[in-house]
């Protein structure tokens, strides 16, 4: 099922998402150049989009432990 009109076939599932039913995130970029972020284990849910900028400072917010 495509989230919004994303394709299914370029989502990248992260690395620290195991297959143990836990936390499952995915992400891809958009056409518009943004980044795309859902959750593969329901993908009914849609789809969060973001400027890579703020991405970016997401993803070190969380590697420093700031978040």
């Amino acid at each position: 099922m495509a989230r919004y009109g994303l394709p299914d076939s370029v989502w990248v599932k992260s690395s620290y998402s195991g297959d143990n039913g836990g936390t499952c995130v995915e992400t891809q970029s958009t056409a518009d150049g943004l980044v795309a972020v859902g959750d593969s284990k329901d993908r009914t849910l849609g789809a969060h989009t973001f400027a890579p900028a703020q991405w970016q400072a997401f993803v070190a917010a969380v590697q420093n432990g700031s978040l």
